[in-house]
C-alpha cells in the first residue's frame, strides 16, 4: 500500500471532490447525472471559499502518489453541554471505487479522529444514509455505535 497522504484542500481539487461526492451518493441509480460543464458553477467556490474560510471547518483530500484518492469535511463545533465539550463532525467521506477495500478509508477516519482530539474535540459524529449498510459496518468497525436517530427536513 502506498502512502496515504491526507492535506486541505484547494480551489483546484473542487472538481475531483465533487466527482467522488457524486459517486458515493446513495441514491444509486436515481441519482442525478454529474456534469462536468457544472464543476465551474460559481456556487461551488463560494461554498468552498466559505468553508475554508472558517477555522472550524476543513475540506480535506486524500493522495496516493498525488492522484486524490479520497476526500471528507471535519467540522469542530462547540457546546454547553458536558462542560463545553467540542465535538467532531465528520462528514462527505467519500474513497474512490477502486481504492476501496485498501484501508484508505479507515486511514482517513483516523487521521480525523486525531484531528479532532488535536481540536480538543470529546466525541466524533457522523451521520450515514440509511441504505449505506457497507458504510455502517465499516464505521462500526472503527469503533463507531449508532446511539442517535437522525432527522433531516428539507428547506
Amino acid at each position: 500500500m502506498s502512502t496515504l497522504q491526507l492535506r486541505d484542500a484547494t480551489p483546484d481539487d473542487i472538481p475531483v471532490m465533487l466527482t467522488l461526492s457524486h459517486a458515493g451518493d446513495a441514491r444509486g441509480a436515481n441519482t442525478p447525472p454529474l456534469h462536468p460543464t457544472n464543476f465551474s458553477d460559481p456556487r461551488y467556490r463560494s461554498a468552498f471559499d466559505e468553508i475554508t474560510a472558517d477555522p472550524s471547518h476543513r475540506l480535506i483530500v486524500a493522495e496516493i502518489d498525488g492522484e486524490i484518492v479520497g476526500t471528507l469535511q471535519i467540522s469542530y463545533i462547540p457546546g454547553l453541554p458536558n462542560l463545553g465539550m467540542k465535538r467532531g463532525m465528520l462528514e462527505n467521506v467519500h474513497v474512490r471505487a477502486d481504492h476501496r477495500g485498501s484501508g484508505y478509508g479507515k486511514a482517513m477516519v483516523e487521521w480525523t479522529i486525531a484531528q479532532c482530539r488535536q481540536a480538543g474535540c470529546g466525541s466524533v459524529q457522523l451521520t450515514s444514509n440509511k441504505v449505506r449498510s457497507d458504510a455502517h459496518r465499516f464505521y462500526a468497525r472503527l469503533g463507531f455505535v449508532a446511539t442517535h436517530e437522525g432527522f433531516k427536513l428539507k428547506l
